[in-house]
């Protein structure tokens, strides 16, 4: 009997100490747990984590596009950008001895119409916001005044298969004192590998038939393409057939060979009248001619 409470005397202290010390172990591995997620949950998180984005680069427009050298065609204009608060300066030369009279001898002397006079035109450009850029252009036909702006957000890419760039304009006779002709616009064009770009601009011009006494429009579908025939040369041409209202004469084309060095362009150029602006391009060429020309423009920047 005292032996028995004896030993429950001497082992209900051991128990007791021995349940104590498991429960502080139990206690340290939950800490330890705890610590060791608290040290690694970060550390997980970051590394699943994706990484950050960098931002968007605008594309550089003041580097050469292969296929848009210019932003005209030969009259027509193109899809091509310019860059902001930067400009572009274009002269227009049509000159006027049709080279489809007489023989060799007479476009000799009169040196391909070099010595009949000429239409000239003048034109600057310039971006003042992104997208979007305003031009002033003057030729010596009737003195003719033409002003317009051209937005060009939309661009060919994988998920879209053209660019489009929308136009307005106003044009006036006299310095810009009478006959104004307002036009409104689109050009839709696709470049393919580097070699071949092609263009189909619906334009509607109003007032084409100013000196007839009546109000008059005329709609027209601008068609153009430009191939590459060397590293910086390239073969031009135009037609602009009339597609609703007034039409006179014939529709106006053109053709040419074009060579850019460095920020300049260059086009020699053959067209059946002298049109450069879209009432004139409205109105058409003239049957039966073919008058020598030039284009040359220069970018500033």
């Amino acid at each position: 009997m005292f032996r028995d409470d004896s030993l429950r005397l001497i082992d209900g202290p051991a128990l007791a100490l021995e349940q104590r010390m498991s429960c502080v172990r139990w206690k340290l591995m939950v800490c330890l747990a705890g610590l060791a997620l608290g040290f690694t949950a970060p550390a997980l998180a970051q590394s699943a984590a994706p990484p950050p984005t960098p931002p968007a680069q605008d594309e550089d427009l003041t580097q050469p596009v292969k296929m848009e050298p210019d932003y005209s065609l030969i009259n027509l204009p193109t899809t091509l950008r310019l860059p902001l608060h930067k400009g572009d300066f274009h002269l227009t030369h049509r000159f006027q001895g049709n080279l489809t009279t007489g023989g060799f001898g007479h476009q000799l002397g009169n040196l391909f119409g070099l010595d009949n006079g000429a239409v000239i035109g003048l034109e600057f450009r310039f971006s003042p916001i992104k997208y979007w850029q305003a031009a002033v252009y003057r030729n010596s036909l009737d003195k003719t005044f033409q002003f317009w702006g051209q937005w060009d957000r939309i661009r060919q890419s994988d998920s879209m298969p053209v660019s489009i760039s929308g136009i307005v304009s106003v044009e006036g006779g006299d310095n810009f004192s009478e006959h104004y002709a307002p036009a409104l616009g689109a050009v839709v064009s696709r470049t393919m590998k580097d070699r071949l770009a092609l263009y189909a601009e619906p334009f509607w011009v109003h007032n084409t038939a100013p000196l007839s006494g009546e109000t008059r429009d005329t709609g027209f579908l601008g068609l153009g393409g430009r191939l590459r025939i060397a590293q910086r040369s390239y073969v031009v041409g135009e037609v602009v057939p009339r597609i609703g209202g007034n039409a006179p004469g014939d529709p106006e084309y053109s053709f040419g060979i074009e060579t850019r060095v460095g920020g300049h362009v260059f086009s020699l150029v053959f067209q059946n009248g002298f049109s450069t602006t879209f009432r004139q391009l409205a109105v058409g060429g003239f049957p039966d001619s073919l008058y020598l020309g030039f284009n040359l423009s220069r970018k500033f920047w």
